[in-house]
């Protein structure tokens, strides 16, 4: 809550009119600050949303956005350069630098030897899209997918890089895009979250990043509208099932107490949060039975599970997680939120690439057609990407069999399928060396208007009043939708 807003809510009547110095001064800082409620439509005592703030019908009523945690190099995988087969071990010229900056991890090499990929591409599909051969799945399905291979950020490190992809702001505390689309959509299944995180485990862990929950944050939306972290081992939430001795009956009147208590306190205090706390209580109750069905994968075909490859019925594998996000799309969930880790490639791309692209290929293949044999496609827009891309010199040692690329914001390639994406769809281009953009830059903030109005909104409308401004996922710098991305 904002300090402001808490402060005002604590503050007794009777000392409020004894502090004369408080009348004029909290006048003029309301009128500041302005209101932390939502400005988009008002909300009931309950600190309740309409169900649907849409600006007009989207193409997309659900997204599974799967995050590449710390940067797959692109080069290595979209963005063919055969050209820098003449240049192995060469300088990356300065023409082509342009003094751009540099991590601290390679600010002090006395040089930048160019490392060409060791792995071979193909075109694939009438869109004629390169494609590494690492990636034999997702040749089969290139006219299914978008690819955007000109995303740009500022963000040169991890922490504000990820924060900056999922938030809109390289600042934490700002609400994430599953937040925004909770926020916005409202929910479809009311015995399971709108929003859900997965972590899904490498079987590569040579060099992972920390991720935590400040990533999945409602900022200053309300509460209710977080993500909701699945496990990968044990229960899928902690305290799902009923402690020993402790009935479904008991339960139920341990959470008629609580919401009494809990109104009582708002009634007290009047913080919208007391509300979402009741609501959230009851969510866990409902969950107790909608939750082990949802991860109860025993009725799927063999042929269903085929689709994802020999790891789906491994806890914790991406390719049991994408099963699980089909799952949850297919049960109302409106935002799939899956993490997955390794890709910091900052060293031994030979030995860890294979590894990390064995994990995701067929599992992102046997996701799109899954929802696709099940008529769900259209309507479930699918995001892969990482925080930023990897430079074409190499980092430490170099051979032509192996090397290491530190991290690179000015280019890097994201795909996207359904959920009104057009398919087949190659867009933006980048120089030789895969260093800058030559035609067609998407930024950061024109990438989530686009994914905004796939989901029914303006941009510029879908607002937040906090802190005397209408809060966007945008910000206030000018962003656009990419229309050529939209069938």
């Amino acid at each position: 809550m904002i300090p402001f807003a808490e402060f005002k809510q604590n503050i007794t009547r009777r000392h409020f009119f004894a502090q004369g110095s408080h009348v004029l001064g909290t006048a003029a800082l309301a009128s500041l600050a302005g209101s932390a409620r939502p400005s988009l439509a008002a909300e009931s005592d309950k600190g309740q949303l309409p169900p649907n703030l849409q600006h007009f019908a989207g193409k997309a009523k659900h997204v599974i956005y799967l995050h590449m945690v710390g940067g797959p190099p692109q080069m290595d995988l979209f963005d063919y350069k055969p050209a820098m087969n003449e240049y192995y071990d060469k300088d990356l010229p300065e023409s082509v630098r342009m003094g751009q900056r540099l991590t601290t991890m390679t600010s002090g090499q006395a040089r930048f030897p160019i490392a060409p990929s060791k792995f071979k591409f193909a075109q694939h599909g009438e869109c004629g899209m390169w494609l590494s051969e690492l990636l034999p799945w997702k040749a089969k399905m290139a006219d299914e997918m978008c690819f955007i291979r000109s995303m740009n950020t500022e963000a040169i490190n991890h922490e504000p890089a990820i924060t900056y992809i999922q938030t809109g702001n390289q600042i934490t505390g700002r609400p994430c895009l599953g937040a925004w689309a909770s926020y916005g959509l409202g929910s479809l299944n009311e015995d399971l979250p709108t929003f859900v995180v997965l972590v899904a485990r490498p079987s590569n862990t040579e060099q992972v990043q920390a991720i935590s929950a400040r990533l999945w944050q409602s900022g200053y939306l309300p509460g209710k509208h977080a993500g909701v972290s699945f496990r990968s081992a044990g229960d899928p939430i902690l305290y799902i099932n009923n402690p020993p001795g402790v009935s479904s009956d008991v339960r139920r009147k341990t959470l008629d107490g609580l919401a009494a208590l809990n109104q009582l306190n708002y009634q007290q205090v009047g913080d919208p949060e007391t509300h979402t706390r009741i609501e959230q209580y009851e969510l866990a109750f409902r969950m107790q039975s909608s939750v082990p069905e949802l991860t109860d994968f025993s009725q799927e075909t063999e042929a269903t599970l085929g689709l994802y490859g020999d790891m789906v019925q491994k806890p914790g594998t991406f390719a049991n997680t994408m099963l699980l996000a089909r799952r949850m799309v297919e049960r109302g969930v409106r935002f799939v939120q899956v993490y997955h880790n390794n890709w910091d490639t900052h060293a031994n791309v030979a030995g860890r690439l294979p590894d990390q692209c064995r994990d995701v290929d067929q599992p992102c293949y046997g996701l799109v057609q899954d929802l696709k044999q099940r008529g769900l496609l259209d309507e479930t827009l699918i995001i892969w990407g990482g925080e930023f891309g990897r430079t074409i010199y190499s980092q430490g040692g170099l051979s032509k069999e192996n090397y290491g690329r530190d991290h690179h914001p000015r280019c890097f390639t994201m795909w996207m399928a359904g959920g009104g994406i057009k398919g087949g769809t190659i867009y933006g281009e980048t120089d030789d060396f895969s260093y800058n953009i030559t035609k067609d830059p998407v930024h950061l903030r024109d990438w989530h208007a686009t994914i905004l109005h796939l989901l029914g909104f303006d941009h510029e409308r879908l607002t937040v009043r906090h802190q005397g401004l209408d809060q966007r996922l945008t910000g206030v710098e000018p962003a656009k939708v990419i229309k050529e991305l939209l069938a």
